[in-house]
């Protein structure tokens, strides 16, 4: 954590984990609730279980077998299959949601009104209004929100944007995202009955699809490689074209956002196919930079001693203005440079879980809720960053089932 405050320059909320801050919480136990033992409120859980600033209290789930599973990894904690009397548990100072995206608003608010911290799973609403209800409950609130968009604390990401902030990629003429998988993205259900509660990310009432699911992570690439610049709209498509089973949202998307200076970002995601993963490339007019894989490369390769200049700068702490000067070489043909590793120790994954990956920056995000409970401290920025990243999400969901161009606002969470 305290490595990670080294990119709070650019990374605002980064403040919170410097050794000094952390001292703040020493002694202290954030008491927390989790609300929603699915397969990612577990992942979170077991998470919690190990760090020495939280003691998980109680777990409410309506689901009796995904209760019971969280049980048997929290024997001490109280049980709850309503939420609400959760909330009124006085021993409870912070929740932990992690249900379906129509029930993130009401819970949010409620949790709110009930006087507790909250960390909620992105997407944060499944729509604007959800959102800007949430946003103006927590103005009001006085409370900590944070969201579980782990890449605001991974560390290869905030090397990454260190580096772009550098100019070690010139000036920044597109982003790249896409996520591509090949399973049918349903649950097994054993009661039919039970089928639209398990599998509820295959319906519209419940569900944004693939833009919230698997975008919502992506987009924030935009954000951080842009300086904060937001884009001005978004066109997409979409259908459900392999997965025939009665599914309503689609089983593959695209959508483009179209930024003011004429940078554009692109989103995809087709899941009958997963030969190219998962992959996230900021485009620099001096070179590219392969966040997933936490590798840069220079469109002129012999420039390579000042790549690794300019990373001995930043790990002093230093951010060089220096550029590459020059055009590629390489015109028609792919680039040649082989790149260099600018974090060590990548897992390259290939996109297929839906639940979360070691070394995500998962531990670090919810240690750092753990911190945010204790202190009463919120994380600078980090609500702003999680409610564009949902507003992108929705509104490209929305320009995919529609086919056509939706307008940005700019104003909602100033």
């Amino acid at each position: 954590m305290g490595a990670l405050a080294a990119g709070a320059m650019l990374f605002p909320w980064l403040t919170a984990c410097t050794p000094e801050k952390q001292k703040d919480a020493a002694g202290g136990k954030a008491r927390l609730g989790i609300i929603g033992t699915g397969s990612r409120g577990r992942f979170h859980l077991a998470n919690l279980l190990e760090d020495d600033l939280v003691q998980v209290v109680a777990i409410c789930d309506d689901y009796r077998p995904h209760l019971d599973e969280a049980a048997a990894m929290c024997p001490g904690a109280r049980l709850y299959s309503d939420y609400h009397a959760l909330l009124e548990d006085s021993e409870v100072d912070g929740v932990v949601i992690c249900t379906p995206l129509s029930m993130h608003s009401q819970m949010t608010i409620d949790s709110f009104a009930a006087g507790k911290h909250v960390f909620c799973e992105k997407a944060l609403a499944w729509s604007v209004q959800q959102l800007t209800d949430m946003y103006s409950a927590w103005k009001a609130s006085g409370k900590v929100l944070m969201v579980g968009q782990q890449r605001l604390y991974d560390p290869k990401y905030v090397k990454a944007m260190e580096l772009v902030a550098g100019g070690a990629i010139g000036q920044v003429v597109g982003i790249r995202n896409y996520w591509y998988r090949n399973n049918d993205w349903r649950r097994p259900v054993d009661d039919p009955s039970q089928e639209r509660r398990i599998n509820w990310r295959l319906y519209q009432q419940y569900s944004r699809g693939l833009m919230a699911e698997l975008a919502c992570h992506q987009l924030q690439n935009g954000s951080w490689a842009m300086g904060g610049l937001r884009p001005d709209y978004v066109s997409g498509t979409g259908s459900i074209m392999f997965y025939k089973d009665g599914r309503e949202v689609f089983d593959n998307v695209a959508a483009i956002y179209q930024y003011p200076n004429g940078v554009h970002m692109t989103f995809d995601s087709i899941i009958a196919n997963k030969h190219f993963a998962m992959g996230e490339q900021i485009l620099g007019s001096e070179g590219t930079i392969d966040l997933v894989r936490g590798v840069m490369y220079s469109e002129q390769p012999r420039r390579r001693a000042g790549l690794r200049q300019m990373l001995e700068q930043i790990e002093q702490g230093i951010l060089s203005n220096a550029a590459f000067a020059g055009s590629s070489w390489v015109t028609e043909a792919p680039g040649t440079d082989k790149g260099i590793r600018f974090v060590d120790n990548v897992s390259v994954v290939d996109g297929a879980s839906s639940v979360g990956f070691s070394g995500d920056g998962s531990v670090e995000l919810m240690h750092a809720y753990a911190l945010a409970v204790i202190t009463g401290v919120q994380p600078a920025e980090i609500v702003e960053e999680a409610c564009w990243s949902t507003l992108l999400a929705l509104l490209g969901d929305e320009a995919t089932r529609t086919a056509s161009r939706i307008d940005i606002p700019k104003d909602l969470f100033e």
